[in-house]
């Protein structure tokens, strides 16, 4: 009897040590205190766990200016805009443009941002009367060198645009257009300047009926005011060396003013600013404009 049991318990306990040396300490999700372990993170989860971390590294390491209400920033920015502009064209009528092909801007890696523009609502008070939407817009920017205000402060970044054909008849350029461009910023204390220079290449190219390949320079010149006040003047200027406006040469001078960031909850803000264009060229595509902008930096 004694000899026929040996080997049975022999067996249940050489078991029982091998699951004791397997799970020393835990079981069923509790550590060895009796607390519950909280299972690994995933990386999709961790990603987004981490977002406004990432953002705010990213953001520590580049110049802390305002974006100028024309001039594309090259810094990277997280925030929701909204634009609104009244354009004077020739003979006199107002072009209206709700939302100013504005939206979404997110940073989703460290040197990274991309822009997720919504088709402004155009309205032109023609005879006839136009209305409708204009064209969907990209924009994707990389950023190349950056350095804060205690470390030289100055950034270089590139960007690619895309504008795709979706607006209304009357608003739509029927084409898909691409617009490389490359953005450099400095600043001395509270002064600052921002400039972008690109060339937008529609799919039809240099066709001479169509829009061309024009060439797009704009520059802010921006002075902070205390905290969160920031007087500036641009010059945004387009020359168009082919296509239907071949030789033709706009500038605008645009005085402005943004306000912010404004604190609102945590890292939410609030940032408003209002400018307006002036044409110093003859014969440009529209003679005045007044812009207001609007934006939630998160």
């Amino acid at each position: 009897m004694i000899k026929g049991r040996i080997f049975p318990d022999i067996s249940v306990n050489l078991l029982l040590w091998a699951l004791m040396a397997v799970v020393p300490c835990r079981a069923d999700g509790l550590e060895g205190n009796g607390q519950r372990v909280p299972p690994a993170a995933s990386p999709a989860e961790k990603y987004f766990s981490d977002w406004f971390a990432r953002v705010s590294r990213t953001q520590a390491e580049q110049p802390h200016w305002i974006t100028p209400l024309v001039t594309v920033t090259p810094r990277l920015e997280q925030e929701l805009r909204y634009d609104q502009s009244w354009e004077t064209v020739p003979g006199g009528a107002t072009l209206k443009s709700f939302g100013g092909g504005k939206g979404l801007e997110l940073i989703p890696a460290e040197p990274i941002e991309l822009i997720f523009g919504v088709p402004a609502w155009e309205s032109e008070d023609t005879s006839p009367h136009k209305q409708g939407w204009a064209d969907e817009s990209f924009l994707l920017k990389y950023r190349f060198l950056s350095a804060n205000e205690e470390a030289g402060n100055y950034i270089l970044t590139a960007f690619l645009g895309l504008s795709v054909p979706t607006g209304s008849a009357d608003f739509t350029t029927h084409h898909y257009a691409v617009t490389p461009t490359i953005a450099f910023g400095k600043g001395w204390g509270d002064f600052d300047f921002q400039t972008t220079f690109g060339v937008s290449v529609p799919d039809e190219g240099s066709a001479p009926a169509g829009a061309g390949t024009p060439l797009l320079l704009n520059t802010a010149f921006q002075y902070r005011v205390m905290k969160n006040l920031w007087p500036e003047v641009e010059v945004n200027y387009t020359h168009w060396p082919n296509g239907k406006h071949d030789g033709l040469d706009q500038a605008f001078i645009t005085p402005g003013l943004v306000v912010g960031k404004i604190p609102i909850a945590g890292r939410v803000g609030l940032t408003v600013g209002a400018g307006y264009q002036a044409a110093v060229t003859d014969h440009p595509l529209y003679r005045h404009n007044f812009i207001l902008t609007v934006r939630v930096p998160f």
